[in-house]
């Protein structure tokens, strides 16, 4: 029988790793990095990073052994690490990481009542998760998947996120030289298409052809009612699906845009537990949903995706901004899942920061390959300590 490894340390760390490209394509017009190394996308309103922000955790055992987790940092990570450094890691110590799932709730628990179930603090709680599931794993010498009922699939179709070119050519050229390299699905975004979401939608079927997938993110900007009268258009090009239309707490919205559209509305990478997704899942909001790892952890998501399966809706997970752990978790999880049929790409951080990680992970010709080994299956390397900051 396997000793009880108790946990007898917690250390959180914030990563900032430079990127020559700001994340979804070069500045436009009026656009401008403010004092905090952040910029304000004109097309969505919403705030990035210039560089790569990520909050690493990581997690000792008594017996010496380290299981590591990331969560969702990219934007004022300094609130991520407070909360695991002053209120979750004390309350992890002395606790067995064979009841991952348990300590997850009660570290959900813990704030409940002060209403945070959302946002910054489950955050920072799915990172620990994932660390307190790494380790687990590891002391059973088991893959994470192995832990978590089994691999369904032993490669995930994936999906490529994002054309980050300034022009509406060089984003059709790029697409076709991701299909030339294997990828049968790619998605656009719609806060970039500087000369209209329709014409950019044809120019890129124009381009890639009948057969491959496309995929429009439509980053909240529509009212429902704008956001039908879009996505009815676009359908003329054989969408594969359309992707958050309107703003994520218009759970009305959301219903008359499903209801409304003749593709797949797909939602939620925005959406922590299983309490935002199961009143859209009553509603009949989506028929594709988007968790997100650094959002989730790993027992939230794994929630997430059987009560998908529940309501016979597919599982397409979200990859966001991150140095490859929690999208190594990701993979894991997405793998021992039903009705997987991609998993995002994020080509311009993925490969970017693969050389941040030990492991065999990859996405190649349209698929992504498991990471291979005990536990998430790779590590950061030591270089990763590089870029820390406080």
């Amino acid at each position: 029988m396997q000793a009880v490894d108790i946990i007898t340390k917690v250390e959180s760390f914030i990563i900032s790793i430079p990127r020559e490209v700001p994340y979804l394509g070069p500045l436009r017009e009026g656009e401008h990095i403010n004092e905090k190394g952040y910029v304000i996308r004109k097309g969505n309103r919403t705030i990035y990073p210039t560089s790569d922000m990520s909050v690493l955790i990581r997690i000792t055992g008594e017996s010496g052994r380290v299981g590591w987790g990331e969560t969702y940092g990219i934007v004022a990570p300094q609130a991520v690490k407070a909360i695991i450094d002053e209120v979750l890691g004390p309350a992890m110590i002395g606790r067995d990481p064979g009841n991952a799932v348990v300590i997850h709730e009660d570290l959900y628990d813990l704030m409940r009542v002060r209403g945070f179930f959302g946002g910054y603090y489950v955050d920072s709680l799915a990172g620990v998760d994932i660390a307190v599931w790494d380790l687990f794993a590891k002391g059973l010498n088991r893959p994470l998947h192995g832990v978590l009922g089994g691999m369904r699939h032993s490669t995930l179709p994936a999906y490529v996120s994002g054309l980050p070119k300034a022009t509406l050519k060089e984003r059709c050229d790029l697409a076709v030289a991701w299909v030339a390299k294997g990828f049968k699905g790619i998605k656009f975004a719609a806060a970039m298409s500087d000369d209209g979401i329709v014409r950019e939608m044809a120019a890129l079927r124009e381009a890639v052809g009948p057969d491959i997938d496309l995929m429009v993110d439509l980053h909240w900007k529509f009212t429902s009612g704008q956001a039908i009268g879009l996505i009815r258009r676009l359908e003329a090009y054989n969408i594969y699906f359309a992707e958050a239309p309107c703003e994520p707490e218009d759970l009305e919205g959301q219903e008359l845009v499903a209801r409304g559209i003749g593709c797949p509305l797909a939602l939620g990478e925005e959406w922590r537990t299983v309490f935002e997704y199961r009143p859209r899942f009553e509603h009949r909001c989506m028929s594709i949903i988007q968790p997100e790892m650094g959002h989730t952890g790993v027992t939230e998501f794994i929630n997430i995706g059987r009560m998908a399966n529940a309501f016979h809706v597919d599982t397409i997970p979200h990859a966001a901004i991150g140095l490859g752990i929690f999208m190594a978790a990701s993979l894991h999880a997405t793998a021992s899942l039903k009705r997987v049929p991609y998993h995002e790409y994020q080509h311009s951080i993925f490969d970017h920061n693969l050389k941040f990680v030990t492991g065999n992970m990859a996405c190649s010709e349209g698929y992504y390959s498991l990471p291979t080994g005990a536990g998430l299956g790779v590590e950061p390397q030591q270089n990763v300590f590089d870029y820390v900051i406080q």
